[in-house]
């Protein structure tokens, strides 16, 4: 199963950064508060993706404001039922409109304040030593089989895993899906598939190009067209039961010019 909410939690209180206020933040209404809810650190249940992003953004706002900010990274399919079975969190960003158009659907979330923030690149990689080729030509009927050879595949749970449901539709897409189906490692969330071929326990595995750049032991040698798959969205909501005030000051940070400059810097897109 997917780590729970109380595995693999950082928290941000860098007092040292020093950040003026940015500007041009989306505008949350905080749910009510009750007494005690202000000094409660933020609890953002974050697709696993959004790690690095996420840490440094989250470091820069408690720099910022003295209020510190939580991160739970999972599979966006195991948070979203971790949410649904009670766990407290504050913010819910999930890797695909799926997910999240789940927790609208049970009422997980305060819809008004949902807003896809970031965009991102669906990519092919190989061990940084592995004697794969440099490149793969990616197109309809590649023989990505032949190229894995005896390995593993490695790509999240389609399904759970957004980044293995895009995965998917890529490979179908261009007409190589039966021929790998056999071949796939199914991991837990993008981070752990991406751990597999950091560890040579996988030729290949399908990931993000922001993932891809946060691991030097890996190689992007190939990237799927974005025609082969859905757009590929983030986002992000204050959920329901949320009663930290702090949660919809943090949401708007995260729309602010100085987040998007650090998520722009790791790789990802931001709709205009």
């Amino acid at each position: 199963m997917p780590e729970g909410p109380c595995r693999r939690i950082i928290i941000t209180t860098l007092a040292s950064l020093a950040l003026s206020a940015a500007g041009g933040t989306l505008a949350v209404v905080a749910p009510q508060a009750k007494a005690g809810d202000a000094a409660k650190p933020v609890l953002v249940f974050a697709a696993a993706s959004l790690r690095t992003a996420l840490d440094a953004i989250g470091a820069r706002w408690t720099a910022a404001t003295g209020k510190n900010v939580v991160f739970s990274y999972a599979g966006s399919g195991a948070l979203a039922r971790q949410i649904e079975n009670g766990a407290p969190a504050d913010v819910f960003a999930s890797a695909d409109a799926a997910w999240m158009d789940y927790a609208a659907e049970k009422k997980l979330i305060r819809p008004e304040t949902r807003t896809s923030l970031l965009g991102n690149a669906l990519v092919l990689i190989a061990p940084a030593a592995a004697p794969i080729p440099a490149s793969l030509d990616i197109r309809p009927g590649f023989d990505l089989a032949a190229a894995i050879g005896d390995s593993r595949l490695a790509m999240g749970v389609p399904g759970t895993v957004p980044a293995g449901t895009y995965a998917k539709a890529a490979l179908t897409s261009l007409g190589v899906w039966d021929s790998v189906a056999a071949k796939i490692a199914g991991a837990e969330s993008v981070r752990a598939a991406l751990a597999f071929v950091a560890r040579g326990e996988a030729a290949l595995g399908i990931v993000y190009a922001t993932d891809a750049r946060s691991e030097p032991k890996v190689r992007v040698v190939g990237t799927f067209p974005a025609s082969s798959h859905a757009p590929i969205v983030y986002p992000f909501a204050l959920t329901a039961t949320s009663t930290n005030p702090a949660a919809a000051e943090f949401l708007s940070f995260l729309s602010s010019s100085e987040a998007t400059r650090m998520f722009t810097a790791q790789g990802f897109t931001v709709p205009r």
